[in-house]
């Protein structure tokens, strides 16, 4: 129900930002806000997810999500729409998407037996996708279509639908203490903070694969803050809402087959090759607009390199949530996944700006090619650090990782 409601706003407010104004700086500002949080607010996130009971955080999340879009409804009804006001929207939903995925990233643990983690990890990022993108994208264009009005009024009652799920989920989803001790003192923030980044940045294997993505993350958040811009009329390429929604809809069925592909593939061909076609994909995603002319037959071949990315992109999220799950212990993992993603998504808004900027002053191709070429200098240190040998704890049963670790 959320990734629902994320997909209808996230295709509504950047078409908002559009009606009001054609530069394309202006229109991807709503991207930079949207992951602007992960920059500033994902440490202090982390802390709180290690210390409050996760679910509890998940349902404050819906409710921000739910009060900032009943505010756009609002103003979109009162004919009182503005800039300013869609921004502080896109930075609210953002907010609360650190909140969510941080807390929602570390109850799969304590929920599930390491045995069942991958199949477990699939199908919830299946479902991320397949609600997000293959359904919510068109679901999302088709209702900007009939009215904004409509869009941020269906997307506010699916958040208040997934607040209220979220309240029945049954268990117990606070932290689980270090050691097995009943309490663990707590410590000033900023200790706890840098135990979270100290755990990251020791482990070479973890920090690589937060590095790489920040990379990928920054070719994703390009693709995203532009795309609209771009491809929407009265962008270069022209498409209608429902035609642009039917674009973003690609990423969303590569990411469902992905889920399907991941556990085959790692069989066949193990975790590290599965893992980079995500590499392959990014690229794709962003050299596509930057190669091909910007004209409405484009988008195909740039929806069919969405649907390649978005394959990547849920092999690696599946994998990389195992590998996390395996070495990560439960008491760190909110600090943990903060701080890996302040890491790897914090470059997200900063590369949606000078994506921006780009293409605002030189042009669209220049600004998705940079990103491309930065993509393609990843393979080196992927293959160097992301072995077979350095993945290989991941499949061995949980007590034995655990005696490994101690």
């Amino acid at each position: 129900m959320t990734n629902m409601a994320d997909a209808i706003a996230r295709v509504a407010l950047p078409l908002l930002a559009a009606k009001m104004t054609q530069s394309p700086s202006l229109i991807s500002f709503v991207g930079v806000l949207i992951t602007l949080p992960w920059l500033l607010a994902a440490l202090p996130v982390g802390v709180l997810v290690d210390r409050v009971s996760r679910r509890t955080l998940m349902v404050v999340a819906e409710a921000i999500r739910l009060c900032a879009i009943a505010s756009l409804f609002a103003a979109v009804l009162l004919d009182a729409k503005s800039l300013p006001i869609v921004y502080v929207v896109a930075l609210a939903m953002g907010l609360a998407e650190v909140l969510a995925l941080t807390s929602g990233a570390s109850i799969v643990p304590s929920a599930v037996p390491k045995a069942r983690w991958e199949p477990a990890t699939a199908r919830i990022t299946a479902m991320e996708y397949l609600w997000k993108q293959f359904l919510g994208a068109p679901v999302g264009g088709f209702l900007v279509a009939t009215g904004f009005v409509f869009a941020f009024g269906v997307s506010g009652i699916v958040y208040a639908i997934g607040m209220v799920l979220l309240t029945l989920l049954v268990g117990n989803f606070s932290p689980k203490p270090a050691g097995g001790a009943e309490t663990r003192p707590r410590q000033p923030i900023r200790v706890e903070i840098r135990e979270g980044l100290d755990f990251l940045w020791k482990n070479r294997l973890l920090r690589t694969m937060a590095l790489l993505i920040a990379v990928m993350a920054g070719c994703w958040s390009v693709w995203l803050a532009l795309i609209p811009a771009y491809a929407a009329a009265p962008g270069p390429l022209g498409l209608s809402p429902r035609q642009y929604g039917l674009l973003l809809t690609c990423l969303g069925v590569g990411g469902i087959v992905g889920t399907l592909l991941v556990g085959r593939v790692n069989r066949l061909l193990g975790r590290r090759w599965s893992m980079f076609v995500d590499i392959i994909g990014s690229f794709f995603l962003v050299a596509a607009p930057a190669v091909l002319p910007s004209v409405k037959g484009s988008a195909i071949p740039i929806a069919c390199a969405a649907f390649v990315a978005g394959v990547g992109g849920t092999m690696w999220t599946v994998n990389a949530r195992v590998i996390m799950q395996t070495f990560v212990p439960d008491h760190l993992l909110g600090r943990f996944n903060a701080a890996y993603r302040l890491i790897s998504w914090g470059t997200a808004p900063i590369a949606a700006a000078v994506g921006g900027l780009v293409a605002q002053f030189v042009s669209y191709q220049v600004a998705f090619g940079l990103f491309a070429v930065l993509c393609a200098l990843l393979v080196i240190p992927y293959l160097r650090v992301v072995t077979d040998k350095a993945l290989a704890a991941v499949d061995t049963p949980r007590s034995k990782t655990a005696s490994a670790e101690g």
